[in-house]
């Protein structure tokens, strides 16, 4: 009878481990059953506690990209230009900046002042041309010139010189030195200030290649002081250099430019004062002698 009930049971283990094989395979194994003490009735068979369900795989981290920092905009502005250079120079490249800016202003200002006064000389000249000659007296000629006109002064000298002369020089020939000193003061006022740009035009490279000079002598300082050439070291001095070689160029060659251009215009006022002169001096002469 025993025998029969461990035969029941066993097949009972066998089948019921068939159904949870796969299930027991991924658990711990569960404890032995306690087996009762045989009895007159048949064993017990041993309790199966379930397998517990398998926990969740947890979700796969996605790796979210860290929001990019805003680019800082690069800086436009250059450490090497005039502004760096009036900002950090030393007195002896901001005294040949100076140098150079009055130069430059004063070449624009005379050329403005210049020209304009040649212009109105010009108009002047003629004005000459449609009224002096067309009056019928020299009094109303010279009145119809405007006062600050140096045709009316040129005039003015000759008519004074026909009205009384002197024992030591004839008449003619004093008409003639009285017009010439007129002529020479009015070419003095058409020359004035046209030396300083000629000055200009000469002086300036040289005042920028000064700079020039000075720059290149604070690279080699720089690089002596470092012990090595880098270019952090050299861009600013040799920047500086080149900079003033430029503006010494850009200096010089308006104001040479300017003065060939002003002077071309006082031969052409002097050769119209010259002409109105000699025909002036012709008239007087004339008159006189009637």
């Amino acid at each position: 009878m025993i025998s029969k009930n461990l035969t029941i049971a066993a097949a009972f283990v066998l089948v019921t481990g068939l159904g949870f094989g796969p299930a027991l395979a991924q658990t711990p194994p569960p404890a032995e059953p306690t087996m009762a003490a045989p009895s007159g009735g048949a064993a017990p068979a041993p309790s199966m506690a379930p397998a517990p369900a398998p926990a969740p795989a947890p979700a796969p981290a996605v790796n979210t990209p860290a929001p990019a920092a805003p680019a800082v905009a690069a800086s436009t502005e250059n450490p090497y230009g005039i502004e760096d250079i009036v900002r950090k120079g030393n007195p002896v490249s901001l005294t040949v900046l100076a140098l150079l800016a009055i130069m430059s202003a004063g070449t624009w200002y005379i050329f403005f002042m210049k020209f304009f006064e040649q212009s109105r000389i010009l108009t002047q000249a003629r004005t000459v041309e449609k009224r002096f000659w067309t009056s019928g007296t020299l009094a109303e000629g010279v009145d119809k010139l405007p006062k600050n006109s140096m045709f009316r002064s040129v005039a003015d000298a000759g008519i004074r010189a026909s009205q009384g002369g002197t024992t030591l020089v004839g008449l003619n020939d004093w008409i003639a030195m009285s017009l010439t000193r007129q002529l020479e003061d009015a070419n003095g006022r058409l020359q004035g200030s046209i030396a300083f740009l000629a000055s200009v035009g000469s002086t300036a490279p040289f005042v920028g290649l000064f700079g020039t000079v000075w720059g290149i002598l604070q690279a080699l300082i720089a690089i002596g002081v470092a012990g090595q050439a880098s270019i952090d070291k050299v861009a600013g001095p040799v920047g500086e250099a080149l900079i003033m070689t430029a503006l010494g160029l850009m200096v010089a060659v308006p104001a040479v430019l300017i003065y060939n251009y002003l002077v071309r215009r006082n031969k052409v006022i002097n050769e119209k004062l010259r002409g109105f002169a000699g025909d002036l001096q012709t008239y007087l002469i004339t008159k006189s002698a009637k």
